[in-house]
């Protein structure tokens, strides 16, 4: 009997001699998941299961590319897939701490351009360094049991086995995947339909993320062809931009407080379209594709024109996206120029500005075109070359304005040398042009003060900037803003951090202050729109010294993207607004208020100023109305001013949400606006 045992047992570790390796990259995935999620999420959830299962079929992958050849091969095979694997572990772990998402593997193009900010990786990493050092334990386990244990080559036999052990583990993977289908986040939705690396690294790991990632680069893959378009129903109030059924009912009024004028019944007015004849397009349409989205894009509803359509006609336009920029940053002592433009022109109480996957670039892509960025790709750069007739410098371009660009840095980051003259601009940055001095970050005050005199003259200008002077680090030994602008907040009654962060906005007050007194002096004052929105909140802020400014723990879903945008006219009379709204809002408003020519039902966004119910659309996919907020990291929803419970309008604006994410990315893609305006 004794014998008996002792022969299993022998057997068992004979096994586990040749598989070890096995076992071992199964363990150190599910070990480098959670440290990456235990350190960026702080906690798991039960959907870690998830992880572990996919972490079966990838272990056996590793464990396969490491048993081909001899043992010698094997062991240097093993210990550089480890290292591979640790060292993708480590770079989404810092990416994520700095810019609050993670790092697509197309980003990895634009390597060059981020290692511009070597200090700031450097501080990452050294302010990360325990958790890097928690994932490089594995490393030193492999490499002492290298020093005894061999990696043999597979035979037939049992390469066949393991073979089928990572089918059926894959398998039993998919399985799992497809019983949960019922949840519109769920990993059914991630895994098969939408593509949110927020969530799915949370519900599936990191690694089947970047698998996804992987398969989203290859074009057969990311086909996804649309089903048929679907017309809506909607039940109760309308949600802006929603499908409906063609006899749906009008949006009822927003709610607008006026200082200066007493509301009066409301006139006809026609919607904001264009004369696009859908009906014959999609007659004529092969494609399947592209028959999908005309379907889709004739069935919305547009937005109407209304009594601000073009008062600001014929004016100048000068539009901004600051870097970091929070309502944390404006004061009335400190920043009298920028609290007067937050309160004395269109104040929107309700605006927020998500944060996107490319950060900077993606939060510009949705202010400038009215469009959510496809992810995976820089979305600016990839429409490059499409044809983009709604951006405001072409909209401006076909009226004989001025047109120029800037930013304070290098001129080819994120490939705005091929984005911005796209949308109609001349365009200056840091190596073509813009002559300031280089330092970190630059100056937005000494950019305007260079620039300005380009463009303020007697002809109709329209000037777009993407300032630098509020980018991390937020510390005055390592920001030269910072540091430039210390002793106005030195006696502020906050953190080091905190005070570095306002100091450093504080060189956006100046460049306005500069600003207005150039449009003053050149009488130009009085017909020039300045519109000021953030590319993203200023995530480079710890958290803690977010909930210090704001003065409570700020809510991390929905209140840490709330923003401010400036949209203000020397001498105009304040208008309120308590309509939720977004950064996607911004083009098709101010073309409303120009009294620009622009269609509707071709944006994602809405004018703020319509009738339209508001649907404010954050990366992870969730979403505000006015009657209802949805959680999608903990799928929980809240139902706002009154309104009672309806799984029915969840569902619906889930839909309509992810519709609008899906059509967004087909119009890069296909480069729609040309196939059906340019070709017209």
């Amino acid at each position: 009997m004794n014998s008996l045992i002792i022969n299993k047992i022998k057997a068992a570790l004979a096994l586990f001699a040749k598989y070890w390796i096995l076992l071992f990259y199964i363990i150190t995935i599910n070990y480098l998941e959670l440290i990456f999620s235990l350190w960026t999420f702080r906690g798991l959830s039960p959907d870690f299961a998830f992880t572990v299962l996919f972490s079966l079929s990838a272990g056996t992958v590793l464990f396969i590319l490491s048993s081909l050849f001899p043992t010698k091969p094997n062991k240097i095979i093993a210990l550089i897939l480890l290292t591979l694997l640790i060292l993708v572990y480590s770079i989404q772990l810092i990416y994520y701490d700095v810019f609050k998402t993670p790092l697509s593997l197309f980003s990895l193009t634009g390597a060059g351009d981020v290692l511009q900010f070597n200090e700031i990786i450097t501080t990452a990493i050294s302010k990360n360094i325990i958790a890097i050092i928690l994932l490089l334990i594995p490393m030193l386990v492999l490499f002492f049991t290298l020093r005894k244990a061999s990696v043999a080559r597979l035979k037939l036999s049992a390469f066949c086995f393991i073979l089928l052990f990572l089918i059926l583990s894959r398998v039993t993977s998919v399985i799992c995947i497809n019983l949960t289908k019922e949840d519109p986040f769920s990993q059914y939705t991630l895994y098969y339909d939408s593509y949110v690396p927020e969530l799915s690294i949370k519900k599936l790991g990191l690694m089947t993320t970047m698998e996804l990632d992987i398969k989203r680069l290859i074009p057969s893959f990311d086909n996804n062809e649309p089903k048929n378009v679907l017309e809506y129903s909607f039940i109760g109030k309308s949600v802006a931009n929603a499908v409906y059924e063609i006899e749906a009912t009008p949006a009822p009024s927003i709610e607008v407080k006026y200082t200066d004028i007493t509301p009066t019944p409301e006139p006809h007015y026609e919607a904001n379209i264009l004369d696009i004849d859908f009906k014959s397009i999609i007659s004529n349409e092969k494609n399947k594709t592209l028959l999908d989205m005309h379907k889709y894009f004739s069935s919305v509803v547009p937005t109407k024109k209304n009594e601000y359509t073009g008062i600001f006609k014929g004016y100048n336009l000068i539009l901004i996206t600051a870097e970091g920029f929070s309502p944390y940053a404006i004061s009335p002592e400190l920043t009298p120029t920028l609290y007067k433009m937050s309160t004395e022109g269109f104040v929107f109480n309700n605006f927020y500005n998500p944060i996107w996957k490319v950060s900077t670039s993606d939060g510009e892509f949705v202010a400038c075109t009215g469009l959510i960025p496809k992810s995976g790709i820089w979305s600016f750069s990839r429409t490059g070359k499409n044809y983009m007739p709604f951006v405001m410098g072409n909209q401006f371009k076909n009226l004989g304005y001025t047109l120029k660009a800037y930013h304070n840095h290098s001129y080819k980051y994120y490939d705005r040398h091929i984005s911005h003259p796209n949308m109609g601009y001349d365009y200056k940055g840091v190596g073509n042009g813009l002559n300031i001095k280089k330092t970190w970050p630059e100056s937005d005050l000494e950019m305007i003060d260079v620039t300005a005199a380009e463009y303020i003259g007697d002809k109709p200008f329209h000037t777009y900037y993407m300032t630098v002077s509020g980018h991390l680090n937020y510390s005055f030994g390592g920001n030269y803003i910072a540091r430039k602008n210390k002793s106005y907040v030195k006696d502020l009654p906050y953190s080091d951090t905190s005070k570095a962060y306002i100091a450093c906005n504080l060189e956006l007050e100046f460049a306005m202050k500069s600003l207005v007194k150039k449009l003053e002096a050149a009488g130009v004052a009085d017909k020039t729109v300045i519109a000021i929105s953030p590319d993203h909140y200023p995530y480079g802020l710890p958290k803690e010294n977010i909930d210090e400014l704001a003065g409570h723990k700020v809510e991390d879903n929905f209140e840490l993207y709330k923003s401010t945008f400036i949209l203000w006219k020397k001498g105009m009379d304040t208008v309120i607004i308590d309509k939720p709204c977004s950064s996607l809002d911004i083009m098709p408003t101010l073309s409303n208020l120009f009294g620009l020519d622009y269609d509707s039902r071709l944006l994602m966004g809405t004018d703020i100023l319509s009738e339209s119910d508001p649907l404010v659309i954050f990366s992870n996919r969730s979403w505000i109305t006015d009657k209802a907020r949805y959680n999608t990291a903990s799928n929980s929803i809240e139902y706002t001013n009154g309104s009672k419970t309806d799984s029915n309008y969840i569902k619906e604006v889930n839909r309509i949400v992810s519709d609008k994410f899906k059509y967004s990315a087909k119009i890069i893609e296909t480069d729609y606006y040309r196939k059906i305006i340019d070709s017209k």
